[in-house]
Order: structure tokens, then C-alpha cells, then sequence
């Protein structure tokens, strides 16, 4: 192979382009889709190297592909929790309700889970592969930048996630500050005086529902604090064990940061002999079906993933068409069962 072929061949994605050129991914995102925001000397420079390298990458708007696949690309990043498995509730409620919308238009689902401390370019990697024709993101992980960069150049694409001003990636989404205002509003108004929040308070989503119960116990002055607990199944159960342990007899009210959360810790309770909800109160965030099959059946704050999907969808199809949406919040609501 000649030095030409394989100068060309070593820059394959946005990253290789910026490491190159010595800018960030966003930059290059936006010097090649022609955004102001970039000066015109960083501009000329990345195009020129561009040019050199055979650089056209198919998701910058001036290169899109012409051709249709008829597949939308759906990507879990697990950049928050490398252990966590697509089998968990919540994706699986996601993804069927995805399927069902995108199939009622005429789309093939494309899935996959990507864990970016293995892949830093999997976003750019799988949108410029010329097998999807846009891409739905579920969960912003702790990849909130790289898909801030990936969204300057690339149109047609929607994540799942927690919507924060100024951002520019468009998200579909619950209001998760105000979802932790109601799961704790109803942990006090059931009785509860010392709460402890559930979940890992890295990835946005949770921390927005963290926050929320934080504003609402402060405004009451209520202690609260958080329990820091991984989703995925080898770690949650003795996560779980341990936090009930250290907490036992110092907490009355507790919010899962998920209702799979919430139903571990209904199960390690039980085992302790500690009676929800006269003991204590509990609280979990999702709605799915778990939460009505527990002893005694979960009181949760529903976000609706069924509109939430045809929200993602029907967003994705007006940016395959050209418009440049805006993000949709959707409100969560209080679904008081018995356990608190």
C-alpha cells in the first residue's frame, strides 16, 4: 500500500480529522457544515486537511447520502454503567413501543450497545456507516458532549434524555426535576422525615430527579441523601444490601431512581423485616409493569414511554425531511399505589 493510500485510510471518522487538525470532534463538525461559529482560518485548515485525507463523512449535511435504507439506527451508549444490559425493563418497554412506531412507518430498527470507553467514536462510527438513515439515541450517558458535537453537522438525529437549556442535540423526554419534586412530596405527605434518594446521580436523567427531591426537601427542611447504585443486575442486589444496612433505623422514605431500583429494595426490605409502608415509605420513577405486580404494589412517578416513542419518531421523520425541531418535554405524573 502507498503512503497516499494509507495517509487517506488513517483518518476515518470526525475524531481522527480533529485529533489531526489539533480542535475538538465539535469543531470539526461545524467547520464542515459550514457554521459561523468557527473562524475562518480553523475553517480553511480543517477542510484543507479534509480534502488531503479524502475526507467526506456522510454526516455533515453537505454529504449525506442520496439513497435511502430504510433503517433507523437505535444506539444505547453505556458510558455511565459498562455492566448494564439491554434486558432491562425500561429499555425493553422503549424499544417495543420504538419498533411498533417505526414499523407503522415503513422503518427496520437497527439496535445496538455501545460502551464508549471501548469505541470514543461510536456515534460518528455508526451514522456515517451508510447502513441507517438516521439514528435515535437512548440515554445521554455521560456522553452529553459527544453528542452535543455529532448534532452541529448531522440533522437526523433524536435522543432520549434529559433536556437542558441551550443544549443543541433535540430530546424526548420526562421533566425529571419535577418527577423527583413529586416523588418526594409524596414521601413527606405519607410521613416520611428522613429520605435517601436511591441511584447514581452521574447520568443526567437521574441527577435532574435527584435535584428535584433535593429542591423539595430543603424548601421542608427533610435530610435527604443519596445512595449511589448501578443498574446493572451483578451489582444493584448487594449495592442494594449494603445501602439498607448502613441506613437502617436513619431513614424512613426512600426514592428509587427506577421502579427495577425500587423493586430491589422492596425485596432486600422484606428480607430485613422492614415493613413498606409502615416502616418504610418507598417511591420509584418509570411505571412499568413491575411496579403494579410488587408486595405491596409500587408508588411511582409514570413518565409515558409510549408517547415518549412516537415523540422520538415522528421528530426523527420531520428532521429526515429537513426541519430543525425543537426538543419535547413530556410532564411526569404521581401514581400513588401502597407502597407509599
Amino acid at each position: 500500500m502507498s503512503e497516499d493510500k494509507a495517509a487517506r485510510g488513517s483518518v476515518r471518522t470526525i475524531t481522527d480529522l480533529a485529533r489531526l487538525a489539533g480542535v475538538s470532534p465539535g469543531t470539526v463538525s461545524r467547520a464542515l457544515a459550514g457554521k459561523s461559529l468557527v473562524n475562518a482560518k480553523t475553517r480553511e485548515k480543517i477542510e484543507s486537511l479534509a480534502r488531503e485525507h479524502g475526507f467526506r463523512p456522510n454526516q455533515m449535511a453537505s454529504g449525506l447520502r442520496r439513497q435511502k435504507t430504510g433503517v433507523i439506527g437505535v444506539v444505547i451508549p453505556l458510558g455511565h454503567d459498562t455492566r448494564q444490559q439491554i434486558s432491562d425493563s425500561f429499555f425493553m418497554t422503549l424499544l417495543g413501543h420504538l419498533a411498533d412506531e417505526l414499523t407503522r412507518e415503513g422503518y427496520d430498527l437497527m439496535l445496538r450497545r455501545v460502551v464508549p470507553e471501548d469505541d470514543a467514536d461510536w456515534l460518528d462510527r455508526f451514522i456515517g456507516s451508510g447502513m441507517i438513515d438516521g439514528v435515535i439515541v437512548i440515554g445521554q450517558s455521560d456522553q452529553f458532549e459527544r453528542i452535543e458535537d455529532v448534532a452541529d453537522g448531522y440533522l437526523p438525529m433524536v435522543v432520549w434524555g434529559n433536556h437542558t437549556q441551550g443544549q443543541r442535540h433535540c430530546v424526548v423526554g420526562t421533566d425529571n426535576r419535577l418527577g423527583g419534586k413529586l416523588a418526594a412530596e409524596r414521601l413527606i405527605a405519607a410521613g416520611a422525615t428522613r429520605l435517601a434518594f436511591l441511584g447514581d446521580t452521574g447520568p443526567m436523567e437521574f441527577a435532574a430527579r435527584f435535584a428535584g427531591a433535593r429542591d423539595v426537601a430543603e424548601r421542608l427542611g427533610v435530610p435527604i441523601m443519596a445512595l449511589p447504585t448501578h443498574l446493572s443486575p451483578d451489582r444493584a442486589s448487594a449495592e442494594i444490601a449494603r445501602h439498607i444496612s448502613a441506613i437502617d433505623g436513619q431513614v424512613d422514605g426512600i426514592f428509587a431512581a427506577t421502579d427495577t431500583l425500587a423493586a430491589l429494595c422492596l425485596t432486600e426490605l422484606r428480607a430485613r423485616g422492614l415493613v413498606v409502608p409502615d416502616g418504610v415509605k418507598l417511591v420509584g420513577f418509570d411505571d412499568l409493569p413491575i411496579a403494579r405486580q410488587t408486595v405491596p404494589p409500587l408508588t411511582t412517578v409514570r413518565q409515558d414511554i409510549a408517547a415518549g416513542a412516537r415523540g422520538l419518531v415522528q421528530l426523527l421523520l420531520r428532521r429526515l425531511g429537513g426541519d430543525e425541531t425543537e426538543s419535547l418535554v413530556l410532564p411526569p405524573q404521581l401514581v400513588i399505589r401502597h407502597s407509599a
